[in-house]
């Protein structure tokens, strides 16, 4: 079957502006249509099923990584299925270029009402003989990054929630499961979870009177490329067939974001059942 193209007929511009006029296309199977969500590390990954999740639920989305090769296929994917989709390549550990990549993607689409932070990165290893560069790029992708992309945003999502389609506007956070619970030889990245947990809950406390709803998502053992490569979370003794795949964080993170307006889904942590810490 032939898939049809959303945009033909339209100008270039057309193309990218999605208005709250487009609200009346929404419903029960396109709860987003008339947004415009931005996530990051969506090269591959939870951020990847992230894109895919919340466009086949009719938002417009930007996705953002370094890499431009995957981000590419994601789009065509993404138009292939009828959606929406823009690229921005950036390192979000850079504080212009994630503030840059915000103020882009709303050049995009002319709004926007979705936030995932999702890019991170972590080494594992002793205190003791660690990279302070490791322990930077952690602190600077894992957290710095989540703050200068939080505030940049918050303007647009206050616009979003004032006047778009749902009432409401989302931030959602990514941590892990890292951030509740501390193990050794994991010291830094735990670190900078723990920060993004506190900063979310304070920034609910600022915005959640204004119709911004910040959701923090922490999952479990994951197999995704940062849980599975070269220096990163052993599987303590899990079988990698037990763990999590990106499509079930995706899932949660959908499930956050299209709740009505009056509900606020503030935190979910999500392990593998056979996962006991």
């Amino acid at each position: 079957m032939k898939v049809r193209d959303p945009n033909a007929g339209r100008t270039e511009a057309e193309n990218h502006r999605v208005t709250a006029a487009d609200a009346g296309a929404a419903d029960d199977d396109a709860p987003l249509a008339g947004c415009a969500a931005l996530v990051t590390g969506a090269s591959s990954g939870i951020g990847a099923a992230t894109a895919l999740s919340l466009a086949r639920r009719g938002a417009a989305v930007t996705v953002v990584a370094r890499r431009t090769g995957r981000l590419e296929e994601l789009a065509t994917l993404i138009r292939e299925r009828g959606g929406s989709c823009s690229v921005l390549a950036a390192d979000l550990a850079d504080a212009v270029q994630a503030r840059r990549v915000v103020e882009d993607a709303v050049d995009r689409f002319a709004r926007l009402d979705v936030l995932v932070n999702n890019a991170g990165y972590v080494a594992m290893g002793p205190v003791e003989k660690g990279n302070p560069a490791d322990w930077e790029r952690m602190v600077d992708l894992n957290f710095n990054a989540v703050l200068h992309m939080s505030q940049t945003a918050l303007p647009h999502l206050l616009r979003a929630a004032a006047d778009g389609p749902r009432g409401v506007a989302d931030l959602v956070n990514v941590s892990s499961v890292g951030g509740r619970v501390v193990r050794k030889n994991n010291g830094i990245y735990s670190a900078t979870k723990h920060a993004v947990g506190a900063f979310s809950e304070a920034l609910r406390q600022e915005v959640t009177g204004r119709s911004i709803r910040v959701g923090l998502i922490e999952p479990g053992m994951t197999a995704t490329e940062m849980a599975t490569g070269p220096g990163s979370a052993a599987a303590r003794g899990l079988p990698q067939n037990l763990w999590l795949r990106a499509e079930d964080i995706a899932r949660a993170i959908t499930f956050v974001i299209t709740q009505p307006p009056h509900i606020a889904i503030n935190e979910i942590m999500v392990r593998p059942t056979a996962q006991e810490h």
